[in-house]
């Protein structure tokens, strides 16, 4: 495997890790209510954050093809420099940061509904 490739998975155990466990504790610790209020914070902020970073990403892209076609200097200004670096903070924005909130915020549902009846019995056996 590539060194960047085996980083980066590396990296992805922990945030994995925390998707998978945090509906089961907010569940088990403050309430099945809670778990909806925490699933349902979690949907409308991933959806905005994916929406964000996939429109930012193609808007960063997009600026670097307008300076390109020789508007605010061309290629070769200071302003292409900032489109180029723009449109290399763009791609992961657009191609992988904002697809990957989708996959989060599915993971944590079906994490949820899959454990909730295990949920309910450990709320219920901790708060009686």
């Amino acid at each position: 495997m590539d060194i960047a490739t085996t980083a980066a998975l590396k990296r992805m155990v922990l945030p994995g890790i925390a998707a998978v466990v945090s509906p089961v504790l907010v569940g088990a610790l403050i309430g099945p209510q809670a778990l909806g209020g925490f699933l349902a914070g979690a949907t409308l902020t991933g959806v905005i954050l994916g929406l964000l970073m996939a429109n930012a990403g193609g808007a960063w892209d997009n600026a670097k093809k307008y300076i390109e076609q020789g508007n605010f200097g061309g290629k070769g200004s200071d302003a292409h420099k900032a489109g180029v670096v723009g449109d290399t903070v763009g791609d992961p924005f657009k191609d992988t940061s904002g697809p990957a909130m989708n996959i989060l915020i599915k993971l944590m549902s079906v994490v949820s509904l899959v454990t909730l009846p295990a949920i309910i019995a450990m709320y219920h056996m901790i708060y009686g």
